[in-house]
């Protein structure tokens, strides 16, 4: 069975109470973007890791990685954490996915009291690979493998999959304050886009630029110059040599300036990928 092996990253340092609010407005957020782009999917959290069981495994990735908090995704088959379980889910698993002449290697790690060590998983997961695949003449090299296997153990399940599929990171958006962001150019798309991957709630000024910010937050709201209360500051696209054209003491509220640093270039780049909604 393929399930979606979810990671984050920086949550990861909060103390533990911050954690587990975090973790908490994550898992929502997931369901809410999965729910938006209409993926049946169940999700569930153990320890540090979110598993999504869907009926489309590829569309959950797509939706589940635009979402603000999630480093890393896996397509993983399960198993239970029996040795012999592993090796005989990950010798089917790799047949087909390593070519005649290829090298491989297993990267195992492991969580819980299983009794054996992640040495021990990497050596007799690789040597069912090894037989399962002996036919077409596969090699084990552990320095520089063109193939990868991971197991993940953690405790009495175990996760085998190829690729890690990197996502955005950051901290969930509604982890932190509401900020209110004018929206005009792509420099003004991107500030807003970063806020957010900061965890902040934006409400935006700029009503053509919602639908592709909405991708990231199925929730957001275009505001009038009535924001209401409970917002933190004012997010604007502003370039390095423009900040001091700003007068921020017309401001009520603090102002904040993402995209200052970053190059038309940079902000080409970031922009294109929001608008492929990536």
């Amino acid at each position: 069975m393929s399930i979606l092996l979810i990671r984050y990253a920086e949550i990861g340092l909060k103390s533990a109470p911050v954690r587990r609010r975090f973790e908490n407005q994550l898992k929502d957020n997931i369901l809410t973007m999965l729910m938006e782009d209409g993926v049946e999917a169940l999700v569930t959290k153990r320890g540090a890791r979110y598993y999504v069981e869907a009926t489309d495994p590829d569309a959950a990735v797509r939706s589940v990685r635009k979402v603000f908090g999630v480093a890393s995704i896996s397509v993983a088959e399960v198993c239970s954490s029996k040795m012999e379980d592993m090796c005989a889910v990950a010798a089917e698993y790799s047949k087909g996915r390593i070519s005649e002449g290829q090298s491989f290697a297993v990267k195992a790690r492991r969580e819980g009291s299983q009794g054996y060590s992640s040495m021990d998983v990497g050596r007799e997961v690789g040597s069912a690979i090894f037989l399962a695949n002996e036919d077409i003449g596969v090699k084990v090299n552990l320095t520089d493998p063109e193939v990868i296997f991971y197991v993940e153990v953690r405790d009495n399940q175990a996760y085998i999959f190829q690729d890690y599929i990197r996502c955005h990171a950051g901290l969930p958006v509604g982890s932190q304050g509401k900020v209110v962001a004018h929206v005009e150019d792509d420099r003004g798309l991107v500030s807003a886009w970063l806020m957010m991957k900061r965890g902040c709630r934006v409400l935006l000024r700029g009503e053509d630029y919602l639908p592709l910010l909405r991708q990231y937050d199925p929730i957001m709201k275009a505001v009038d110059h009535d924001v209401g209360r409970n917002v933190f500051g004012y997010v604007l696209g502003t370039r390095l040599e423009d900040v001091g054209k700003v007068d921020v003491s017309s401001y009520d509220l603090p102002v904040y300036f993402p995209t200052m640093g970053m190059t038309d270039e940079e902000v080409e780049i970031l922009a294109e990928t929001i608008r492929n909604g990536l």
